[in-house]
């Protein structure tokens, strides 16, 4: 049983608030307000699957095929065979988890893990990119396709709630919420402790009984199937696929940022980077379109800084933060908490040898 603090269960009163917060304070930008948070609470639920791979060194760059096959397998089947994305989900993510499988079987029976699982991965990205380009009579290629719409665009049968942010966000937030469930189920299970062991030491591991290559294939399903889940609801919401903004590289190398980012050790680690990267597109996209000067400087590669940015703030959290921004608030207050109770000793010591009562 998971008990929720007291901090916690103010947090999520707040959350259920907030819509009718913003529609008080920004009336007339409550839209742009509500669709931001909608984005943070889909990509941290990405970004928390992917983070059950890599806090146990299962380092991904394959994640973006993961939520690309759910949000086309959904939008497809909806499109072309009148399937309810009810179903279209389930078996989006289901094809997510076996070709998660197929992938990771060779791969952790050969022991093929660190640099090479990664080079890997991202071979895998790229090919599930290269069939949604291939197949352009039914994906729309690279201009990407949309789900047909039902109706006037509110329908529960076909799952589209696009004219309303506000069911919308509750959605996001469910799914949010759902994903830390996951997390913490698998922080608290039996099996972590089996991971945090095959990624010190995979024979030792082995030696005492751990099956690793099961163990690691049943957190590679979990995580890619969460990713095609996150990808499917995204198409759902956004009524909108690409194979660049939910498919490509980039989704994967964004999610491996976020994560480190935030930090990937912990619960809100990945919440904390889906804030600080989507704020940080946000700025950046509108310092960018309203800058003269940045497009007079270099043009239509100004469109790409953002790109760049993000390259330089990677390597700056992996050698300053390695823990991430929530890691690091973490690891300074235990410091300065253990500081603090070390004085206190040495007070309450001295205060006993001098026969003076702490």
């Amino acid at each position: 049983m998971i008990r929720i603090s007291r901090p916690a269960l103010v947090g999520l009163a707040l959350l259920g608030v907030l819509p009718f917060v913003i529609r008080l304070l920004f009336s007339g930008s409550e839209k742009y307000y509500l669709h931001l948070l909608i984005q943070i609470l889909l990509w941290s639920f990405i970004y928390t699957g992917w983070s059950l791979m890599g806090r146990f060194g299962l380092t991904s760059l394959g994640h973006g095929a993961f939520t690309g096959i759910g949000a086309y397998a959904t939008v497809l089947l909806w499109n072309f065979a009148g399937l309810t994305p009810w179903l279209g989900i389930p078996i989006g993510v289901a094809v997510a988890a076996i070709v998660a499988l197929l992938v990771g079987y060779p791969c952790f029976r050969l022991r093929i893990t660190g640099h090479y699982f990664a080079l890997l991965t991202l071979a895998l990205t790229e090919f599930v990119r290269l069939c949604i380009v291939g197949w352009r009579d039914y994906t729309g290629g690279s201009l990407g396709t949309q789900p047909k719409r039902y109706g006037d665009g509110i329908s529960l049968y076909a799952m589209q709630f696009e004219p309303d942010r506000v069911l919308s966000y509750y959605i996001a937030l469910a799914l949010w919420l759902f994903g830390l469930y996951v997390w913490v189920r698998v922080d608290r299970s039996m099996d972590r402790y089996a991971l945090d062991a095959a990624s010190q030491d995979e024979d030792a591991a082995a030696s005492v009984g751990i099956h690793v290559t099961r163990e690691r294939l049943k957190v590679t399903a979990l995580s890619a199937a969460m990713c095609a889940l996150g990808g499917a609801v995204f198409a759902q919401y956004q009524m909108y696929i690409g194979p660049d903004t939910i498919a490509g590289l980039g989704v994967s190398l964004n999610i491996v940022f976020a994560v480190i980012a935030g930090g990937m050790w912990v619960l809100l680690g990945p919440t904390v980077g889906a804030v600080f990267t989507q704020v940080l597109s946000e700025g950046l996209r509108v310092t960018i379109q309203g800058s003269a000067t940045l497009k007079a400087w270099f043009g239509s590669a100004a469109f790409a800084l953002d790109t760049a940015i993000y390259g330089l703030l990677l390597v700056l959290f992996i050698i300053y933060m390695p823990r991430g921004i929530l890691g690091t608030l973490i690891e300074r207050r235990r410091r300065s908490d253990a500081v603090a109770a070390r004085g206190s000793e040495r007070t309450n010591a001295s205060l006993a040898a001098n026969g003076k009562r702490p």
